[in-house]
């Protein structure tokens, strides 16, 4: 389960730098209306804004998701594990070497 969701994650991630640096800023539109040849994209006429947009927003969502998940399995991992290699005593140990008291602290 875990090893799955790191490569899902790592995958998505990989994609998501992908679909950003694909994307074109505000700026990129105005040079395509004056003749750069943006009508003749993959995505059409109209651009990639709505469709890379949509599934950036979705990638982004899973990737959150997966990071969450990631985060609560180390977590319960972790906790586990350390309770497992720090046993909790039970009942204080027995000491049977005497303790020397200050009486001259008690006579006030």
């Amino acid at each position: 389960m875990y090893q799955l969701i790191i490569i899902v994650h790592v995958l998505v991630s990989l994609t998501l730098i992908g679909l950003v640096l694909m994307q074109h800023g505000k700026g990129a539109d105005i040079g395509a209306s004056f003749g750069s040849g943006a009508s003749g994209t993959v995505f059409g006429s109209q651009g990639t804004g709505s469709f890379l947009f949509k599934f950036t927003g979705g990638l982004a969502m899973t990737f959150f998701v997966t990071s969450l998940t990631l985060s609560y399995l180390v977590a319960t991992r972790h906790e586990n594990a350390q309770q497992l290699a720090i046993p909790q005593q039970s009942s204080a140990p027995v000491s049977s070497i005497p303790v020397p008291v200050d009486s001259s602290k008690n006579k006030q």
